[in-house]
């Protein structure tokens, strides 16, 4: 299947958060980060992992990879809590990991670094010229598979079995 034409976002899963005229922000969910654990992560910022269980962080997308995100249900809200519709939410405040280095922050939640992001108009004009497939937003991916299935679940919500995906188009 043609994609983007780059490489980074190959059997990726982006939940998108933010989408409007100025442009559009996702967070990657199907890749852990190589070298990062949230245990590891919250050292570096100085806060007792206590509670907190030592999960993968993902590589949420190429832009500022050293901007954290925790992408979470919407059982939970601080100062700097957006919202997306009422599948999830996200925060990008430190608030957010003493509450989960406490036991008291999101239900279900993923850890993030780094972003995708276009400018006014950019997603669009990817949609239209290359190899995106559109999934709609599913509780269940997010949270309830695992990362390595969650690209397979996505095709899966729209009737596609990636089985039966080839990397070059036919011809009629």
């Amino acid at each position: 299947m043609p994609g983007i034409g780059d490489d980074r976002f190959d059997r990726t899963v982006i939940a998108m958060c933010l989408h409007d005229d100025a442009g559009a922000l996702g967070l990657v969910i199907n890749r852990p980060h190589p070298d990062l654990t949230l245990h590891g992560l919250l050292t570096q910022l100085d806060i007792e992992p206590g509670q907190a269980p030592d999960v993968p962080v993902l590589a949420g997308g190429p832009v500022e990879p050293g901007r954290g995100f925790v992408l979470h249900e919407a059982d939970y809200a601080a100062s700097g809590t957006i919202r997306v519709g009422d599948a999830w939410a996200f925060t990008s405040t430190l608030d957010i990991l003493q509450a989960i280095a406490r036991g008291d922050g999101p239900k279900r939640w993923h850890m993030v670094v780094g972003y995708a992001g276009w400018g006014a108009g950019q997603l669009e004009d990817e949609l239209r010229h290359h190899g995106w497939h559109i999934a709609p937003g599913d509780a269940a991916c997010v949270w309830d598979v695992a990362a390595e299935r969650r690209w397979e679940r996505a095709f899966a919500l729209t009737g596609v079995a990636v089985a039966n995906l080839v990397a070059t188009p036919g011809r009629a």
